[in-house]
Order: C-alpha cells, then structure tokens, then sequence
C-alpha cells in the first residue's frame, strides 16, 4: 500500500489557490502510484480561518468547491474543509472529506476541539462524535482506514497542556481494528514541538497495532508558523517515511519501506533550537509579505543586535534587493553603532540610507518647553527619550507609506516583557520578528547564524562581531546601557521564561534563581505596567508555548493581590 502526504502552502481564504494546489498534489500522488493521498486540516480554506467562518458566503463555497475536487481528483482523498451540518449550536463542523470514485463518500468531523493558547475551535465548531472508519482495498486486500484530525490525535500532549477530554477518539480507533490511521493536521510550530510529536505518533501507532500517517500543514498564516514535517510510523513504531520539516511538497510512502533508511532521514530533519527559530521566522517573515503583497521590506538600523539580526532574518527570507535599512542617529548616537550599521549593511547588500533625527528632536523639545514648563521642567528623561524613538519612528512610517516598503518592528520578548520598548515608536511596524526571542535568544541565534552562514545562504557571517559583543544600549542618553535600567539579561530571561511560558509563581522563581525580593516585585511591577504596550503591538510570529498576543490573553487595567494575607 503507497500513500501520499501533501504538505502546501495553503493560504486562508484562497479557495482558487488551495484547490489547485490539492489537485497538483493529486496528480503528482497518482503519477507516483499513491493508494491514498492525504491533506491537511482545513487545507480547502486555510488554517486557521478563524471568523470568516461566520460570513454566508465562506462555508457554502467550501462546499460546492469540494463536490467540484470530488468529482475530478484520480485517486480517493481525504481533503480537509468546513462544512454545515443541521444540528448542534454552532451547526459547522472542522471536517475532512473522503472523496472518491467521483463523489464526497464520507464525513470525519473533528471531535476534539482546543481550546487554550492561541486555539478556540470551540467558537466554530460543533464537535463530532465518532472517528470515521472506511475500507481501502489495494491489489486484492482489504486495509481498514481511520481517520483522526489534528487534536484528536495530539490531545494537547504536544503542547503539554492538561487538557482532560470526556472522550478518547483513539482508544476508539483501537477498538476498531484499524491497519492505518491517518491525521490530517494543522499543528503550529513551537521550538522542539516535533520530537514530541514523533514520540506521540510512536505511542499510537503501538497502542492500536497500526501504522500511523500525520499530515501537517506547511507556510505561515499571521502569528503561526506551520512547519510540516509530515510522518509515516509503523505499528511496531518506527519512523518507515515523512516529508521534511520547513519544505513544501508531496512524498508517497510504501509501508514496505525500510525504516532504517527513514530514521536516516528523519536524523538529517533534526535541527537545533536555532535552526528551528531560523528557519521558521525565515518562513514567517517570507509568508507574510507574500500574503499581504509586500515585496519589499525596511527597518531602522542602530548598530544594535536587535535590528541586525532582523535584518539578516529580512535578507534570508526575500533576498538583498528586497530590504532598505535607515540610520536615524541622534545626539547620543556613538561613532560605533553608526559604523556597526554600515558594516551591517555591506554584509548583507542592503541598500542603507541616513537621516539624523537631531534637528526634529530639538524642533519638538522647543515646541513643548513653554507648555511643560508651566508647571514643571521642560522635555527631559524618560518624555525626552521617547520623543526620540517616535521621530525614528515617524520618519520610518512616512519612508514605509510614501515607498509600500512594510517597515519591521526590531522589538525582542524580552522588551516587549517589561515595556523597554517605546509605543509608537520602535514598536511601529507591520510585523515583529523576533517577538518572541529573549534577548539571549537574540544572541544566540545571531552567533548561530555567523557560525551557519554558509549554509543559510550568505557568503560570510552576516552580523558584526562588535553589533554582538558590545553591551546592549537604547542610546537615548549620555553612556546610557540596558542594565542600567535591567537586570542583566541572564537573569530576566530566566525569570520571564519561568512566569511567562510555565506560569510559575514570583515566590518560587525567586527562590529557585535566588532572587531578592525587590528584584523580583520591580520585574513583576515592570511586567504588569507593559500590558497595555502589548495589548498595541504589532503581530508577533509564533515560536514558543507562549507568545505575547493572541494566545495570552492578560488583563489590561488589573490590580493582582493575593488577598488579606489572613483571609478576613
């Protein structure tokens, strides 16, 4: 038996574009001999399509498309798609399609539907209450099929989150005797998010005494990342075909093939942290312009290391010619971050232009003296700085608006935490990158990409050394360095990751990375203050399992207590 896995680039809303990507797919599975060509979740449409599911017109076009693929495609296919259904509360189901022999033969509605993080199927959809089971015969035998989308299989095991379900839709398909199960998904990508899908395939496929096939979906939609990585594991749980994380395309599986070859496969598939967040902010950035018809892209340059890795991240993903970096010095600006710019710039072949924001800066501190002195000092420390970084970002919008260059936010996770980063100035943009890199993050993966260079594309490491070395600094004052204001960055990186990504308590954070007391009450006052800065920002692309925006929603005006410590 061959099956084939089609992992494409389905754009939300693009049902023109997605149903002829499936029926490439399907051509391509039957040149290749394929039994069965599996889809991803919701691929007719788009994951994730969110609330143009609530337009009249979205779920009925879905449909009239699928009878059209249905009547047309070589082989029998599971398409992933919406469809109406005349009962329950919310009368849409997260389906897949069993087309074949020229018509829509069977229905699977997803029965498990999440509802944490940046998922709220539930919104949608009515839940299923059966997997379905169909028959396949392939040169005289009989193979029993069932089908699972997405978190019916995963349970929310992928992520680690404890999501008990009143229902197992495995434990259903065990019962059932099936010889092949198969997954259509639409699992966005969280660094180190796939070994645990392998192990979760693994421990299926022996817990039902069946061969295992999950297809993910491929590209970037908004805020998610979708990695493929597509697997085929044997009922003795063994790794026997896939296709390839971060690459598009359709690869058939013969269940006889050798395994040993597979796990060589996989082996080469297996990349490191860095490798991860390259490749997936490199997809982000390159999916997101393609989607919102930016073909070019720009960005302030410092000298700093936040703008020179995302704009060596800008050149990996559309190329040199596609990328404009602006020089904005002040006052404050020193020598070297000027020249660590223009370094920057020659490494990666990036045009670069420069406009000193000296003489707005003063127009603006003269214009507001005689107000601010009315009752107090004229402009100065933290109002002085950021009439600095919204004149960089006024002129980088007016460059954006008057070119149709999308300009990208350089702001890191470790920022955007504690509200380093100024509203409407180095927060404007269209995209954010390296949202959701800590700044040992940043360091990290800009050393990764110097040592990898060759690899990634650029013919020499594309970041100064000194742009990495020297102390971190806003250069909004005289000699000014973030940990003047910070901590050093081991440290809050430590301590964001434990109460953002793990939700742990400031007691036991500080206690486990040995904390005073005042440290640990100015990060969580400097984290709460930030919310409202968050709650603006600009679209963050997805790497860890937690990201600032859609997945973590925090109130704005709280007031957080733990209650009379009495309890009267």
């Amino acid at each position: 038996m061959r099956i084939a896995l089609a992992q494409f680039d389905a754009v939300v809303g693009d049902l023109e574009g997605n149903a002829a990507a499936i029926r490439s797919s399907a051509a391509e599975a039957a040149a290749e001999g394929a039994d069965l060509l599996v889809l991803p979740e919701l691929c007719l449409l788009g994951y994730p399509p969110r609330d143009l599911l609530l337009r009249e017109e979205v779920v009925p076009a879905c449909e009239r498309l699928i009878d059209e693929l249905a009547r047309d495609l070589p082989l029998p296919t599971l398409i992933g798609t919406p469809r109406r259904i005349q009962s329950g509360s919310r009368r849409l189901c997260n389906s897949v399609a069993l087309c074949r022999d020229g018509r829509v033969e069977a229905w699977h509605d997803k029965m498990l539907l999440p509802t944490y993080d940046v998922f709220d199927e539930a919104r949608w959809f009515q839940p299923g209450d059966r997997p379905l089971v169909f028959d396949l015969e392939v040169q005289g035998r009989r193979h029993r099929v069932g089908v699972l989308i997405c978190e019916d299989l995963w349970r929310a095991e992928d992520v680690g989150f404890n999501r008990p379900y009143d229902v197992d839709p495995v434990a259903m398909l065990a019962d059932a005797a099936c010889d092949l199960i198969v997954s259509p998904s639409a699992s966005p990508f969280v660094v180190g998010k796939s070994h645990r899908h392998r192990a979760i395939l693994m421990e299926v496929a022996r817990r039902c005494g069946a061969t295992v096939a999950m297809v993910n979906q491929f590209g970037a939609n908004d805020d998610l990342v979708f990695d493929g990585g597509s697997l085929v594991i044997s009922s003795e749980g063994r790794v026997i075909g896939g296709r390839p994380r971060f690459k598009p395309g359709t690869s058939t599986v013969a269940f006889e093939e050798s395994a040993s070859e597979a796990a060589r496969l996989w082996e080469a598939d297996d990349l490191s942290p860095e490798a991860e967040r390259f490749e997936a902010i490199r997809l982000a950035i390159a999916g997101y312009c393609g989607r919102t018809g930016h073909k070019s892209v720009l960005l302030g340059l410092s000298g700093g290391i936040d703008s020179a890795l995302v704009a060596a991240l800008a050149v990996a993903a559309l190329g040199p010619d596609a990328v404009l970096g602006v020089l904005l010095p002040s006052r404050y600006s020193s020598e070297g971050s000027r020249s660590d710019a223009l370094e920057l710039g020659e490494r990666l072949g990036i045009r670069t232009e420069e406009i000193s924001i000296e003489s707005m800066h003063s127009t603006v501190a003269a214009t507001l003296d005689p107000v601010l002195r009315k009752d107090g000092a004229g402009l100065e420390g933290v109002a002085d700085e950021n009439v600095q970084a919204r004149s960089r970002g006024l002129l980088l919008m007016a460059i954006s608006n008057g070119r149709g260059h999308m300009l990208l936010s350089t702001s890191n996770k470790s920022e955007l935490a504690v509200g380093y980063s100024t509203l409407y100035g180095d927060m404007c943009g269209g995209y954010a990158p390296i949202g959701d890199l800590y700044k040992t993050e940043v360091f990290e993966l800009s050393r990764w990409m110097n040592r990898e260079h060759k690899s990634i594309g650029f013919d020499s490491p594309p970041i100064p050394e000194s742009s990495i070395e020297k102390p971190p600094s806003a250069e909004l004052r005289p000699d000014q360095r973030d940990d003047d204001s910070l901590p050093s960055y081991e440290i809050l990186d430590a301590y964001l990751r434990a109460r953002i990504d793990e939700h742990q308590s400031p007691a036991r954070i500080g206690s486990t990375l040995g904390l005073e007391p005042e440290l640990v009450a100015r990060m969580e006052r400097l984290l709460a203050i930030s919310e409202f800065k968050r709650y603006q920002a600009t679209i963050i692309p997805k790497l860890s399992p937690r990201t600032f925006g859609r997945g973590r929603e925090m109130p704005v005006a709280a007031r957080w207590n733990e209650g009379p410590a009495d309890g009267g």
